[in-house]
């Protein structure tokens, strides 16, 4: 034991202290950024799910995988805010990915520096630290992702059934979070490299198969099966775009994939990647390869058949590029080396400041603008609706109608009034130019009505409609070089009205 702790215990502890940091970075003001529209629908459909159980496979409807939502059912009525255990099933996730890197790249590089290298940098990157922070599947498609890859290679090396069922696990999990969870099973055979007796290798890799489709099989038991599939041509273009019109959107997504890297990395991150690469190529060509197969194909894929192409959607991938940037601690020349912790400590620097501003004023961190018009400017962000829900708390038996019918509005509304069964949310439409008539109902049958909706939907004169204006809630300004700037006007705000 002595001996273990004599070779360990200095690992040991620096991996528990850059864990408990990457833990309190995710966790310090974990509700400061307002729920997002996916959050939203997530949370809500969490709750439903609980209380009926006749829809334990709702998300199905909209095509999506139940599993995140299986995990938070049971959690989401044991806190008064929702939000936050929402966004806390991903800060646990990223933890599972924490562990998950160190064990994958100690696997591939026998390196306990590179191992925790490779998880301080997860834990404190922006890019990891802000999706972890977030209640979206992505995070725990990344977790499953990286544990399924390093059971894979470990399968590959020991030969043994048990690894290869283990492997099945992680990857049906991943199958049970969401759609890009493809990529590992179209990869998981890149591993064979590392085995010796390949044909055995094959043959375990078709029970880790058998497992995880089994696992996805499970969701044939909804009615809804056949949905998941239903919305793929609205997010990824036909095979036949590859010889039809190859260069468009490649070209600008994969630039946006590396320009998303350099913003959120941050940028050190980049210069650490191929630092890596110089650095294993020699010696441990395979295991780089190997690792950069993991981001370069489905960055790829993703680049030239996405219809929609955001940073969370590259989460995954991610991980393993990291792998290769905690791989240039391997570089033997001094020179390098001296420049290699140099890059180091500018990524940490730069992370820092842009953590702070995440956790602290969100609104001044560099987010890019796909990220920064999602999550703070338009109508997919959520400021005012948790002050909304708070005023609404102490009305009694009132009805709220907004704009919508899924999303952040009414979602987000109903996940916060779950527990108020006297108040009712309605979604009454989106560009809004008259009264709604089950608005003007309830106020005939004598309740408190209310409507919630972003300036940019109501498209008609509140006091004409008889609304009196008893708050409004600003969103972050649009830069002025944005096309909604000009369609929207400068700056989005949620209005909450009162029907008199």
């Amino acid at each position: 034991m002595r001996k273990i702790w004599k070779e360990w215990g200095w690992t040991v502890l620096s991996g528990l202290g850059i864990i408990v940091v990457g833990l309190v970075i995710r966790l310090i003001n974990l509700t400061i950024l307002p729920v997002f529209a996916d959050e939203a629908i997530y949370i809500r459909w969490s709750q439903i799910m609980i209380n009926e159980p006749t829809l334990r496979f709702l998300p199905m409807s909209d095509g999506k995988q139940p599993l995140f939502m299986w995990v938070l059912m049971f959690l989401v009525n044991r806190f008064s805010d929702p939000l936050f255990i929402g966004r806390l099933v991903s800060v646990i996730s990223g933890l599972g990915t924490m562990i998950g890197l160190f064990l994958l790249t100690y696997i591939l590089f026998k390196n306990k520096v590179v191992s925790l290298a490779t998880t301080a940098i997860w834990a404190i990157s922006p890019y990891s630290v802000f999706f972890d922070r977030m209640a979206l599947v992505d995070s725990m498609l990344t977790m499953f992702g990286v544990w399924s890859v390093t059971f894979g290679i470990i399968t590959a090396k020991t030969l043994r059934l048990d690894y290869a069922m283990i492997t099945g696990f992680f990857l049906g999990g991943a199958l049970l979070t969401k759609s890009p969870a493809i990529f590992f099973v179209i990869l998981l055979p890149a591993a064979l490299i590392f085995a010796k007796q390949k044909i055995k290798v094959v043959l375990l890799f078709i029970v880790t198969l058998v497992i995880a489709f089994g696992m996805y099989n499970i969701l044939r038991l909804g009615p809804n099966f056949h949905l998941l599939t239903s919305r793929t041509a609205d997010y990824v273009f036909p095979i036949s775009h590859l010889w039809e019109n190859p260069k468009d959107p490649f070209i600008p997504y994969f630039d946006r994939a590396i320009e998303w890297l350099r913003m959120m990395g941050p940028w050190p991150v980049l210069a650490l990647v191929l630092f890596g690469i110089v650095a294993g190529l020699k010696k441990l060509r395979r295991e780089i390869l190997f690792l950069f197969s993991w981001w370069l194909i489905p960055t790829l894929i993703q680049s030239e058949f996405g219809k929609v192409f955001t940073a969370r959607y590259e989460l995954f991938t991610l991980s393993f590029l990291f792998g290769i940037a905690a791989a240039a601690f391997l570089v033997t020349n001094k020179i390098l080396k001296w420049t290699t912790t140099l890059v180091f400590v500018l990524f940490i620097i730069f992370s820092g400041i842009f953590n702070y501003k995440l956790l602290t004023n969100p609104d001044s961190a560099n987010l890019p603008r796909s990220e920064k018009s999602g999550y703070l400017e338009e109508w997919t962000a959520g400021q005012g609706i948790r002050e909304i829900a708070d005023y609404l708390k102490n009305g009694g038996r009132v009805v709220v109608g907004t704009e919508g019918y899924f999303g952040t509005l009414p979602d987000g509304l109903q996940m916060y009034l779950a527990n108020y069964p006297e108040i009712t949310v309605i979604g009454v439409g989106i560009d809004i130019k008259e009264l709604p008539k089950s608005l003007a109902e309830s106020k005939e049958a004598g309740n408190k009505t209310y409507l919630v909706v972003n300036k940019s939907r109501l498209l008609a004169n509140p006091e004409k409609l008889g609304l009196t204006l008893i708050a409004e809630y600003p969103k972050v300004p649009r830069p002025i070089d944005v096309r909604e700037y000009v369609t929207k006007g400068p700056q989005e705000f949620l209005y909450f009205f009162e029907l008199k």
